[in-house]
């Protein structure tokens, strides 16, 4: 495996390194295009600090943002979908 896979593994996995972004992952996996407001409202948290770990999941490249109007909706992007198989399947 080469140097840019193993890095782009890293980052992929870092960016799953908090249980609120997964529980984010999670939750964008079963409610596609669904936006940060809505995302605060489930997770009764922090808008600042669910926009953070939001953020680090799309830096991570496991979410996509989209613009609709004046809302970002939150999708899974190929990376995050194989990161959610996982995750589900360590749950069951």
């Amino acid at each position: 495996m080469d140097i840019k896979n193993v890095k782009t593994l890293e980052r992929v996995f870092k960016g799953v390194g908090n249980h609120n972004r997964i529980r984010i992952l999670l939750l964008i996996s079963e409610k596609p295009a669904i936006t940060l407001d809505e995302i605060v409202k489930v997770m009764k948290a922090n808008y600042y600090t669910i926009a953070e770990h939001v953020n680090r999941l799309k830096s991570a490249g496991l979410i996509i943002k989209k613009y609709q109007g004046r809302f970002v909706g939150h999708s899974l992007s190929p990376y995050g979908e194989k990161m959610v198989k996982i995750l589900k399947g360590f749950i069951g």
